[in-house]
Protein backbone atom coordinates (compact mmCIF):
# COMPACT_ATOMS: atom_id res chain seq x y z
CA UNK A 1 0.00 0.00 0.00
CA UNK A 2 1.49 3.68 -0.75
CA UNK A 3 1.54 6.72 1.25
CA UNK A 4 -1.05 7.92 -0.04
CA UNK A 5 -3.37 4.81 -0.39
CA UNK A 6 -2.59 4.90 3.28
CA UNK A 7 -3.80 8.63 3.96
CA UNK A 8 -6.53 8.31 1.78
CA UNK A 9 -7.94 5.29 4.09
CA UNK A 10 -7.26 6.70 7.41
CA UNK A 11 -8.91 9.80 6.61
CA UNK A 12 -11.94 7.90 5.67
CA UNK A 13 -11.60 6.00 9.03
CA UNK A 14 -11.15 9.36 11.01
CA UNK A 15 -14.06 11.84 10.28
CA UNK A 16 -14.33 15.90 12.10
CA UNK A 17 -16.12 18.64 12.12
CA UNK A 18 -15.45 21.85 13.72
CA UNK A 19 -17.12 25.54 14.84
CA UNK A 20 -17.28 27.57 17.30
CA UNK A 21 -19.16 27.34 19.82
CA UNK A 22 -20.56 30.40 22.68
CA UNK A 23 -19.52 29.66 26.21
CA UNK A 24 -23.72 29.88 27.07
CA UNK A 25 -24.11 26.97 24.68
CA UNK A 26 -21.23 25.12 26.18
CA UNK A 27 -23.15 25.87 29.88
CA UNK A 28 -26.29 24.51 28.44
CA UNK A 29 -24.51 21.32 26.77
CA UNK A 30 -23.21 20.25 30.41
CA UNK A 31 -26.94 21.53 32.04
CA UNK A 32 -28.62 18.78 29.41
CA UNK A 33 -25.71 16.25 30.16
CA UNK A 34 -24.68 16.44 26.64
CA UNK A 35 -21.32 16.72 27.42
CA UNK A 36 -19.22 14.38 29.44
CA UNK A 37 -16.05 16.30 30.70
CA UNK A 38 -15.25 12.93 32.72
CA UNK A 39 -15.11 14.75 36.71
CA UNK A 40 -13.00 11.59 37.52
CA UNK A 41 -10.03 12.97 35.56
CA UNK A 42 -9.72 15.62 38.15
CA UNK A 43 -7.41 13.53 40.60
CA UNK A 44 -4.83 13.67 37.39
CA UNK A 45 -4.96 17.37 36.67
CA UNK A 46 -3.80 19.81 38.86
CA UNK A 47 -5.09 23.62 37.29
CA UNK A 48 -4.36 26.45 40.68
CA UNK A 49 -6.64 28.77 41.49
CA UNK A 50 -4.56 31.17 39.85
CA UNK A 51 -4.26 29.47 36.58
CA UNK A 52 -8.42 29.60 36.60
CA UNK A 53 -8.39 32.91 37.31
CA UNK A 54 -6.16 33.38 34.45
CA UNK A 55 -8.75 31.90 31.75
CA UNK A 56 -11.11 34.01 32.91
CA UNK A 57 -9.73 36.81 32.68
CA UNK A 58 -8.39 35.57 28.97
CA UNK A 59 -11.81 35.33 28.16
CA UNK A 60 -13.37 38.55 29.42
CA UNK A 61 -10.18 40.14 27.45
CA UNK A 62 -11.05 38.71 24.17
CA UNK A 63 -8.34 36.74 24.15
CA UNK A 64 -8.24 33.28 21.82
CA UNK A 65 -8.38 29.95 23.96
CA UNK A 66 -7.26 27.22 22.38
CA UNK A 67 -10.30 24.78 21.00
CA UNK A 68 -11.85 21.83 22.91
CA UNK A 69 -11.33 18.34 21.41
CA UNK A 70 -14.32 16.26 21.92
CA UNK A 71 -15.30 12.77 20.14
CA UNK A 72 -19.26 11.81 19.47
CA UNK A 73 -20.38 8.58 21.08
CA UNK A 74 -23.16 6.50 19.67
CA UNK A 75 -25.99 8.40 21.72
CA UNK A 76 -24.85 12.07 20.59
CA UNK A 77 -22.80 12.88 23.68
CA UNK A 78 -20.38 14.87 23.67
CA UNK A 79 -17.05 13.02 25.50
CA UNK A 80 -14.15 15.54 26.24
CA UNK A 81 -10.84 14.33 25.01
CA UNK A 82 -8.61 17.55 25.34
CA UNK A 83 -10.22 20.64 27.30
CA UNK A 84 -11.26 19.05 30.76
CA UNK A 85 -9.78 22.12 32.81
CA UNK A 86 -10.44 25.21 30.78
CA UNK A 87 -14.45 23.84 30.99
CA UNK A 88 -13.84 22.67 34.79
CA UNK A 89 -12.79 26.20 35.45
CA UNK A 90 -15.69 27.40 33.75
CA UNK A 91 -18.31 25.29 34.87
CA UNK A 92 -16.82 25.98 38.36
CA UNK A 93 -17.04 29.63 37.79
CA UNK A 94 -20.44 29.84 37.10
CA UNK A 95 -21.45 27.60 39.93
CA UNK A 96 -22.72 24.16 37.64
CA UNK A 97 -19.33 22.30 38.08
CA UNK A 98 -20.01 18.49 39.76
CA UNK A 99 -17.62 16.25 40.82
CA UNK A 100 -17.35 12.33 40.25
CA UNK A 101 -19.83 11.69 43.15
CA UNK A 102 -22.26 14.25 41.67
CA UNK A 103 -21.83 16.92 44.25
CA UNK A 104 -21.67 20.32 43.38
CA UNK A 105 -17.93 21.46 43.67
CA UNK A 106 -17.65 25.18 45.79
CA UNK A 107 -17.80 27.77 43.17
CA UNK A 108 -14.89 29.54 42.49
CA UNK A 109 -13.85 33.15 43.76
CA UNK A 110 -11.48 34.86 41.60
CA UNK A 111 -7.87 36.11 42.65
CA UNK A 112 -6.64 39.24 41.08
CA UNK A 113 -4.84 38.54 37.81
CA UNK A 114 -1.75 40.29 35.93
CA UNK A 115 -4.10 43.00 33.94
CA UNK A 116 -7.48 42.83 36.08
CA UNK A 117 -6.59 43.03 39.65
CA UNK A 118 -10.17 44.02 40.75
CA UNK A 119 -10.95 40.37 39.72
CA UNK A 120 -10.12 39.79 43.00
CA UNK A 121 -13.20 37.97 45.47
CA UNK A 122 -15.25 38.06 42.29
CA UNK A 123 -17.70 35.49 41.87
CA UNK A 124 -20.41 34.84 38.79
CA UNK A 125 -22.91 35.96 40.78
CA UNK A 126 -24.05 37.15 44.46
CA UNK A 127 -27.68 38.82 44.10
CA UNK A 128 -27.39 41.82 46.02
CA UNK A 129 -23.35 41.89 46.15
CA UNK A 130 -22.46 44.10 43.44
CA UNK A 131 -18.91 44.54 45.14
CA UNK A 132 -18.28 40.57 44.95
CA UNK A 133 -20.09 39.78 41.45
CA UNK A 134 -19.71 40.16 38.46
CA UNK A 135 -22.16 42.51 36.17
CA UNK A 136 -25.00 41.50 34.21
CA UNK A 137 -22.83 43.31 31.42
CA UNK A 138 -19.64 41.22 32.16
CA UNK A 139 -21.34 37.91 32.39
CA UNK A 140 -23.03 38.51 29.46
CA UNK A 141 -19.33 39.21 27.82
CA UNK A 142 -18.48 35.85 28.99
CA UNK A 143 -21.17 33.64 27.97
CA UNK A 144 -21.18 35.35 24.81
CA UNK A 145 -17.75 34.74 23.58
CA UNK A 146 -16.86 31.95 21.71
CA UNK A 147 -14.65 29.01 22.36
CA UNK A 148 -14.02 26.13 19.04
CA UNK A 149 -15.05 22.85 19.33
CA UNK A 150 -13.08 20.32 17.14
CA UNK A 151 -15.35 16.84 16.87
CA UNK A 152 -14.03 13.14 16.28
CA UNK A 153 -17.40 12.00 14.48
CA UNK A 154 -18.90 8.65 15.93
CA UNK A 155 -18.23 7.57 12.54
CA UNK A 156 -14.58 7.10 13.53
CA UNK A 157 -12.25 4.28 14.42
CA UNK A 158 -12.78 4.05 18.61
CA UNK A 159 -9.17 4.38 18.88
CA UNK A 160 -9.41 7.76 17.38
CA UNK A 161 -10.10 9.10 20.05
CA UNK A 162 -7.06 7.60 22.81
CA UNK A 163 -5.01 8.44 20.05
CA UNK A 164 -5.90 11.81 19.36
CA UNK A 165 -6.03 12.24 23.98
CA UNK A 166 -2.51 10.91 24.03
CA UNK A 167 -1.11 13.32 21.52
CA UNK A 168 -2.41 16.25 22.75
CA UNK A 169 -1.88 15.41 26.94
CA UNK A 170 2.23 14.36 26.29
CA UNK A 171 5.21 16.51 25.32
CA UNK A 172 4.56 19.55 27.11
CA UNK A 173 1.73 18.13 29.53
CA UNK A 174 2.38 18.11 33.11
CA UNK A 175 0.64 14.78 33.20
CA UNK A 176 2.76 11.47 33.36
CA UNK A 177 3.11 8.76 30.56
CA UNK A 178 0.87 6.08 32.97
CA UNK A 179 -1.85 9.65 34.40
CA UNK A 180 -2.48 9.57 30.70
CA UNK A 181 -3.03 6.08 30.26
CA UNK A 182 -5.35 6.18 33.22
CA UNK A 183 -7.23 8.90 31.88
CA UNK A 184 -7.03 6.77 28.53
CA UNK A 185 -8.42 3.75 30.57
CA UNK A 186 -11.37 5.25 32.43
CA UNK A 187 -12.60 6.37 29.09
CA UNK A 188 -12.32 3.12 27.91
CA UNK A 189 -13.54 1.30 30.13
CA UNK A 190 -14.05 2.30 33.66
CA UNK A 191 -14.24 -0.63 35.80
CA UNK A 192 -10.77 -2.02 33.95
CA UNK A 193 -9.63 0.97 35.66
CA UNK A 194 -10.98 0.33 38.95
CA UNK A 195 -9.37 -3.38 38.61
CA UNK A 196 -5.94 -2.05 37.64
CA UNK A 197 -6.22 0.78 40.54
CA UNK A 198 -7.23 -2.88 42.71
CA UNK A 199 -4.10 -4.41 42.12
CA UNK A 200 -1.87 -1.50 42.18
CA UNK A 201 -2.94 -1.05 46.10
CA UNK A 202 -2.08 -4.50 46.59
CA UNK A 203 0.03 -5.16 50.17
CA UNK A 204 2.51 -7.02 48.71
CA UNK A 205 3.49 -5.61 45.59
CA UNK A 206 3.54 -2.16 47.30
CA UNK A 207 5.69 -4.02 49.68
CA UNK A 208 8.12 -5.38 46.84
CA UNK A 209 8.31 -2.87 44.50
CA UNK A 210 8.91 0.35 47.68
CA UNK A 211 8.61 2.95 45.40
CA UNK A 212 8.94 6.86 46.66
CA UNK A 213 6.16 8.98 47.87
CA UNK A 214 6.53 11.29 44.44
CA UNK A 215 6.80 7.91 41.84
CA UNK A 216 3.68 6.86 44.01
CA UNK A 217 2.24 10.80 43.15
CA UNK A 218 2.55 10.10 39.63
CA UNK A 219 0.89 6.65 39.37
CA UNK A 220 4.42 4.72 38.74
CA UNK A 221 3.06 2.06 40.77
CA UNK A 222 0.01 1.39 38.18
CA UNK A 223 2.44 1.49 35.47
CA UNK A 224 4.42 -1.11 36.65
CA UNK A 225 0.95 -2.74 37.55
CA UNK A 226 0.02 -2.53 33.75
CA UNK A 227 3.16 -3.29 32.61
CA UNK A 228 3.00 -6.87 34.87
CA UNK A 229 -0.65 -7.78 33.02
CA UNK A 230 0.88 -6.87 29.45
CA UNK A 231 4.18 -8.11 29.56
CA UNK A 232 3.57 -11.13 31.89
CA UNK A 233 1.42 -13.16 29.35
CA UNK A 234 2.75 -11.70 25.77
CA UNK A 235 3.04 -13.80 23.19
CA UNK A 236 6.48 -13.64 22.01
CA UNK A 237 5.83 -12.73 18.53
CA UNK A 238 3.95 -9.35 19.65
CA UNK A 239 6.79 -8.11 21.44
CA UNK A 240 9.61 -9.18 19.49
CA UNK A 241 9.31 -5.99 16.99
CA UNK A 242 8.33 -3.11 19.83
CA UNK A 243 9.47 -0.01 18.15
CA UNK A 244 8.15 2.39 21.20
CA UNK A 245 7.66 0.56 24.65
CA UNK A 246 5.57 2.88 26.31
CA UNK A 247 3.30 2.95 22.85
CA UNK A 248 2.91 -0.27 23.32
CA UNK A 249 1.56 -0.53 26.44
CA UNK A 250 -0.99 2.15 26.34
CA UNK A 251 -2.38 0.12 22.94
CA UNK A 252 -2.15 -3.25 24.68
CA UNK A 253 -4.18 -1.35 27.68
CA UNK A 254 -6.83 -0.29 25.02
CA UNK A 255 -7.09 -3.61 23.90
CA UNK A 256 -7.98 -5.25 26.95
CA UNK A 257 -10.24 -2.85 28.07
CA UNK A 258 -11.70 -3.17 24.91
CA UNK A 259 -11.91 -7.03 25.09
CA UNK A 260 -14.70 -8.51 26.97
CA UNK A 261 -13.18 -11.77 27.14
CA UNK A 262 -10.13 -10.52 28.67
CA UNK A 263 -9.90 -13.16 31.86
CA UNK A 264 -9.45 -10.37 34.43
CA UNK A 265 -9.73 -13.41 37.27
CA UNK A 266 -6.63 -14.98 35.90
CA UNK A 267 -4.84 -12.03 35.78
CA UNK A 268 -5.33 -11.32 39.04
CA UNK A 269 -4.73 -14.05 40.63
CA UNK A 270 -1.20 -13.98 38.74
CA UNK A 271 -0.68 -11.16 39.66
CA UNK A 272 -1.05 -11.26 43.56
CA UNK A 273 -0.08 -14.71 43.36
CA UNK A 274 3.76 -13.62 42.47
CA UNK A 275 3.92 -10.79 44.40
CA UNK A 276 2.86 -12.70 47.82
CA UNK A 277 5.25 -15.05 46.67
CA UNK A 278 8.21 -11.92 46.21
CA UNK A 279 6.86 -10.62 49.93
CA UNK A 280 7.17 -14.06 51.45
CA UNK A 281 11.13 -14.47 49.50
CA UNK A 282 12.32 -10.97 49.84
CA UNK A 283 10.16 -8.48 50.19
CA UNK A 284 11.34 -4.56 49.79
CA UNK A 285 14.82 -6.47 48.30
CA UNK A 286 13.05 -8.03 45.94
CA UNK A 287 13.57 -5.75 42.90
CA UNK A 288 17.36 -4.20 44.22
CA UNK A 289 20.86 -4.57 42.60
CA UNK A 290 22.45 -7.61 44.59
CA UNK A 291 25.60 -7.07 46.07
CA UNK A 292 27.36 -10.90 45.36
CA UNK A 293 30.70 -9.96 47.57
CA UNK A 294 28.93 -8.78 50.23
CA UNK A 295 25.45 -10.98 50.09
CA UNK A 296 23.07 -7.93 50.18
CA UNK A 297 20.77 -5.39 48.14
CA UNK A 298 21.38 -1.80 47.86
CA UNK A 299 19.42 1.03 46.50
CA UNK A 300 16.40 1.47 45.13
CA UNK A 301 13.83 0.00 42.77
CA UNK A 302 15.25 -1.24 39.49
CA UNK A 303 13.26 -1.52 36.15
CA UNK A 304 15.45 -4.70 34.72
CA UNK A 305 15.00 -7.39 37.58
CA UNK A 306 11.26 -6.04 37.85
CA UNK A 307 11.37 -7.17 34.11
CA UNK A 308 12.89 -10.57 34.64
CA UNK A 309 11.37 -11.80 37.78
CA UNK A 310 7.61 -10.38 38.17
CA UNK A 311 7.12 -11.42 34.49
CA UNK A 312 8.88 -14.76 34.44
CA UNK A 313 7.11 -15.66 38.46
CA UNK A 314 4.05 -13.95 36.51
CA UNK A 315 4.32 -16.37 33.29
CA UNK A 316 4.94 -19.56 35.22
CA UNK A 317 1.95 -19.16 38.36
CA UNK A 318 1.13 -20.52 39.81
CA UNK A 319 3.66 -23.73 38.95
CA UNK A 320 6.44 -21.46 40.65
CA UNK A 321 9.59 -22.79 42.61
CA UNK A 322 9.93 -22.88 46.72
CA UNK A 323 10.51 -19.30 48.27
CA UNK A 324 14.03 -20.39 49.07
CA UNK A 325 14.38 -21.63 45.08
CA UNK A 326 13.40 -18.06 44.34
CA UNK A 327 15.16 -16.50 46.80
CA UNK A 328 18.15 -18.37 45.04
CA UNK A 329 17.09 -17.50 41.41
CA UNK A 330 16.68 -13.71 41.93
CA UNK A 331 20.26 -13.32 43.64
CA UNK A 332 21.61 -15.10 40.30
CA UNK A 333 20.53 -12.85 38.12
CA UNK A 334 22.54 -9.75 38.39
CA UNK A 335 26.08 -12.34 37.94
CA UNK A 336 24.15 -13.81 34.45
CA UNK A 337 25.68 -12.76 31.15
CA UNK A 338 22.14 -12.43 29.50
CA UNK A 339 21.18 -10.34 32.47
CA UNK A 340 24.35 -8.27 31.95
CA UNK A 341 24.38 -7.76 28.42
CA UNK A 342 20.29 -6.99 28.54
CA UNK A 343 19.87 -4.41 31.35
CA UNK A 344 21.70 -1.44 32.39
CA UNK A 345 20.90 2.51 31.35
CA UNK A 346 22.65 2.02 28.12
CA UNK A 347 20.12 -0.32 26.63
CA UNK A 348 16.99 0.64 24.88
CA UNK A 349 13.74 -1.13 26.19
CA UNK A 350 12.95 -1.97 22.98
CA UNK A 351 16.13 -4.41 22.68
CA UNK A 352 16.03 -5.42 26.30
CA UNK A 353 12.37 -6.38 26.49
CA UNK A 354 12.47 -9.42 23.85
CA UNK A 355 15.95 -10.67 25.98
CA UNK A 356 15.08 -10.34 29.48
CA UNK A 357 11.41 -11.97 29.35
CA UNK A 358 12.19 -15.43 27.75
CA UNK A 359 15.38 -15.24 30.43
CA UNK A 360 12.89 -14.82 33.32
CA UNK A 361 10.15 -17.40 32.22
CA UNK A 362 12.88 -19.72 31.98
CA UNK A 363 14.50 -19.08 34.72
CA UNK A 364 11.56 -19.48 37.25
CA UNK A 365 10.08 -22.63 35.61
CA UNK A 366 9.60 -24.97 38.32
Amino acid sequence: MSLQDEIDLMRKEIRTDGYSMSIGEWISLYDNKEIDIHPEFQRFYRWSETQKSNLIESILLGIPIPPIFVSQRQDGVWDVVDGLQRLSTIYQFVGILKDDRNDYVEPLVLEKTRYLTSLQGKKWNIPDDDVNSLSIQQRLLIKRSKISVSIILRESDDVAKYELFQRLNTGGSTLTPQEVRNCILLMANSKAFEWLTSLACHESFLECISLSDKNIIEKYDMELALRFVVFSHVESIKYDDVKDVSAYITDNMIKIAENPEFNYDHAEKSFKGTFDALADALGSNSFKKYLADDDRFKGGFLLSPYEVIAYGIGFNHPNIPSIPEIIAKIKSIHSDDIYKRSSGSGVAANSRLPRLIPFGRDLFKK
